[in-house]
């Protein structure tokens, strides 16, 4: 099948995307739910590429594999684990079982302590949280937070993750110690850079008249670490081994966005989740949008060869968004291994980045429309902002990612660009100045559009993606939900630290390691 996909992408590579637009098009190709709408029309795909996919999918048996997530089967083989954290949103369904116990009773038992310890939060004299995390415990709540600042009503929220001592120290310069609230985020509560700015907080808090015993919460199952570290356990909320990190801010990983958003607004964020979930488990071929969304990216990259793609929300509080799916996407299928040990034989995840429009246009979009390589690109955009008065910005936003999307279908011909400036040119020198301004267009495109970003509409989102990611592992063979690959920069990491810090010779290590470790140790 992977043959026949290729040889089809490259049958069609010179078919002009705009030579198959049409009103029925526009139609066909694209999906909605009740509040969204994803268009895919301005992508190279056809009526019979698109059952090639389709017939793709259903021999990968996508269909089998998400009925198996959902029911508790653990499809993460590589570490014997059920994928739940669809259960983390299930707020109406049914009993989910794992090793023939129904995790919900424990989920609805999380949430309601959380909601609970959220309400004492935001009704006390609590100013400022810092959430302190890294990897999944910041990139979702950070992403979350700022995407759904027009429903702040509790305590500001702030955000630290880098072990570099300029972020913690730039993020708690202002707070007031007495009244800043701590939550740690590390399931094993091991984690070296949560640790490490978690005892800086600690220390800072107690040098400026705080309470760190009464002033910290945990998001952790390390139950003896985070008593060792001075929380009580009802401060310390816990998730399964069945929620991975860049899966976990359906759960206690939320606890700060909650604070923020307040336990409506969160359940809210949940609810578009498990509406997402429902529509992924219903809906039928074309019209499954996950589905869809997951076959336009499996025929960029593997059948088209496009090594990237740009994430371009038109939403200035999306702004973590790309960074946010950079990590899900790329650590999830970032691999080489097929589950059954083998190496997978065509090329996986793509390099997955982006920033929100219009800046984006001021910077990349350049590469983008006229360099030399394709980047598929997704845009989405809300048909209201949250700013009524600032109508005319949103129109305009508005029609700025409309029009570059059709400006990467249209492009722009030679005839056309010395039409343009055959006033301010002739001769050889209007030959060359045309060329500068011509684009080959032709480059593909999707846009998601929804009614307004609030917090149902967020949680639809990153469901979707999240099922996105799903789909293009099951088609691919990959286990999406291991992440091997980070393990051995940090056992490097962990060795080299005595080594820079004098402790331990750099014996065995190689000749630049050694030669980098002398020149920062002589000028530290």
């Amino acid at each position: 099948m992977w043959d026949r996909l290729k040889a089809r992408a490259d049958a069609v590579q010179d078919r002009r995307i705009v030579d198959l637009m049409d009103d029925a098009r526009a139609t066909e190709f694209a999906v909605e739910t009740a509040t969204m709408r994803f268009d895919y029309a301005k992508t190279n795909l056809d009526a019979e590429t698109r059952d090639m996919l389709l017939a793709l999918a259903q021999d990968a048996g996508v269909a089998a594999r998400r009925g198996a997530m959902f029911a508790g089967a653990p499809i993460n083989e590589t570490e014997g684990r059920a994928v739940l954290h669809t259960a983390l949103r299930n707020l109406d369904g049914d009993a989910v079982m794992v090793d023939g116990q129904d995790v919900m009773p424990g989920v609805r038992e999380t949430l309601a302590r959380m909601e609970a310890y959220a309400g004492q939060v935001r009704d006390s004299a609590v100013t400022d949280v810092v959430n302190i995390g890294i990897g999944g415990s910041d990139l979702g709540p950070a992403m979350a937070t700022q995407a759904l600042s027009p429903y702040h009503d509790g305590p500001r929220v702030h955000f630290v993750s880098n072990v570099d001592g300029a972020h913690i120290a730039d993020v708690l310069q202002g707070l007031e110690a007495k009244t800043t609230f701590v939550v740690v985020a590390s399931k094993t509560f091991t984690t070296i850079e949560t640790m490490t700015n978690a005892r800086t907080a600690r220390a800072w808090m107690s040098e400026h008249g705080g309470d760190p015993s009464a002033q910290f919460a945990a998001l952790s199952t390390n139950l003896e670490k985070t008593a060792a570290f001075g929380i009580p356990g009802d401060r310390v909320f816990g998730f399964e081994d069945w929620v991975g990190g860049r899966y976990s801010m359906w759960g206690p990983i939320g606890l700060s966005l909650m604070i923020a958003i307040g336990p409506e607004g969160f359940r809210a964020f949940l609810r578009g989740g498990q509406e997402m979930d429902r529509h992924f488990r219903a809906a039928e071929g074309a019209e499954n949008m996950p589905l869809m969304l997951a076959l336009v990216g499996i025929w960029h990259r593997q059948a088209c060869g496009y090594a990237s793609r740009a994430v371009l929300p038109y939403d200035q509080r999306l702004g973590q968004l790309p960074a946010y799916l950079q990590q899900l996407e790329m650590e999830s299928n970032g691999k080489s291994v097929a589950m059954d040990g083998t190496r997978i034989p065509v090329d996986t995840g793509p390099i997955v980045w982006g920033a929100p429009g219009t800046n984006g246009q001021h910077a990349f979009y350049q590469l983008i429309h006229q360099g030399t390589s394709v980047i598929p690109c997704e845009f989405m955009v809300a048909a209201r902002g949250h700013e009524p008065e600032l109508q005319h910005h949103h129109a305009l936003l508005m029609a700025n990612c409309l029009a570059q999307s059709e400006a990467l279908m249209r492009g722009r011909t030679l005839d056309a660009a010395l039409a343009k400036i055959a006033d301010k040119f002739a001769g050889d020198e209007l030959e060359r100045q045309a060329a500068h301004r011509v684009f080959d267009g032709n480059r593909p495109s999707t846009t998601l559009v929804y009614e307004t970003l609030d917090p149902f509409t967020l949680g639809q989102i990153i469901a979707l993606y999240e099922h996105r990611v799903f789909v293009e592992g099951v088609i691919l063979g990959i286990n999406s939900y291991d992440q091997w690959g980070v393990e051995l920069g940090k056992e490097l990491a962990t060795a080299l630290q005595p080594i820079i810090e004098g402790e331990t010779p750099a014996d065995g290590k190689d000749g630049s390691t050694r030669a980098l470790v002398a020149w920062l140790r002589a000028r530290g």
